[in-house]
């Protein structure tokens, strides 16, 4: 039957019973880990890639789907007329959302391509409000003003435990590097408007930790949050704390906590942890 179908790309942090919920179709990421290639969902779980990339002799690369694949897909969600909308990753960390507007162009569907500008659960918040919306039979027009409201209130805040996996990825110069291994330097970051920035730079754990409950103060003040999600590489000691901290005011059975998605942890490394969330309260 003719609608609008959701599609993503598999960093989003959308649960396995969320994507059959809701249905979402997923574009799957590669991962390769000591000249081994998988895939994202497929052949590989995020809490096997991170055992995997705990033991690993070099850094682990990603690869975004081939065009290819992204043409394949939208050709088959249309083949009943419906059209398509893609929600992918922020340009800053990938290029996928770019293949995706090469496909699109090459597609006999209908197919809109838009930047999430967030990764993660955060993306997620976009796609299953989308999801949502197209299931009720929504417009096009409906379910990207939703969305776009859902992506410009939501904040990622990360927390950067162990610089040496952005350095070896060349985000962090080598200098840096040595300089949070010398100093035990840990650094937040945060996604604003589509950019990857650092939030913060303290040395040791402690202080990173104070602004976490900071942050988690200011949510207490919304009206109505929206969705709430944590995700981590190995870090469970940190998400017992923010979940603690947030549980007070938004039911911790309903904070989606899941380890993180390859991309993401490669860049970040082991032990790092990040708090995402949305507000419905209007500016």
């Amino acid at each position: 039957m003719a609608g609008i179908k959701i599609v993503t790309d598999s960093s989003c942090g959308i649960t396995d019973e969320e994507i059959k919920k809701y249905g979402v179709s997923i574009v799957p990421l590669s991962v390769m880990i000591d000249d081994t290639v998988y895939v994202e969902r497929e052949t590989i779980t995020n809490d096997e890639f991170i055992k995997k990339m705990a033991s690993s002799k070099t850094l682990p690369k990603t690869s975004q789907p081939p065009l290819g694949k992204f043409v394949d897909l939208f050709d088959e969600l249309g083949k009943d007329g419906s059209q398509v909308i893609g929600f992918f990753m922020l340009e800053a960390i990938s290029g996928t959302v770019h293949t995706a507007e090469q496909a699109a162009k090459l597609s006999k569907t209908d197919v809109t391509v838009i930047d999430g500008q967030y990764t993660d659960r955060a993306l997620a918040f976009q796609v299953i409000e989308a999801a949502k919306l197209a299931q009720q039979g929504a417009d096009k027009e409906t379910i990207i003003k939703r969305a776009e409201f859902v992506r410009d209130h939501t904040k990622l805040y990360m927390g950067v435990v162990n610089l040496d996996n952005l350095v070896k990825g060349g985000r962090l110069s080598r200098f840096s590097g040595m300089l949070g291994g010398l100093l035990n330097i840990k650094i937040m970051l945060v996604v604003e408007n589509g950019e990857l920035k650092v939030h913060t730079k303290a040395r040791g754990l402690k202080p990173i930790k104070k602004i976490y409950k900071e942050i988690a103060d200011q949510m207490s003040q919304i009206k109505k949050l929206g969705g709430v999600g944590i995700s981590h590489v190995d870090a469970p000691e940190m998400v017992e704390n923010i979940s603690n901290d947030i549980a007070p005011f938004f039911p911790k059975e309903d904070i989606c906590v899941r380890e993180t998605v390859p991309i993401i942890a490669t860049h970040a490394g082991m032990g790092a942890f990040c708090l995402m969330y949305f507000s419905e309260d209007e500016d």
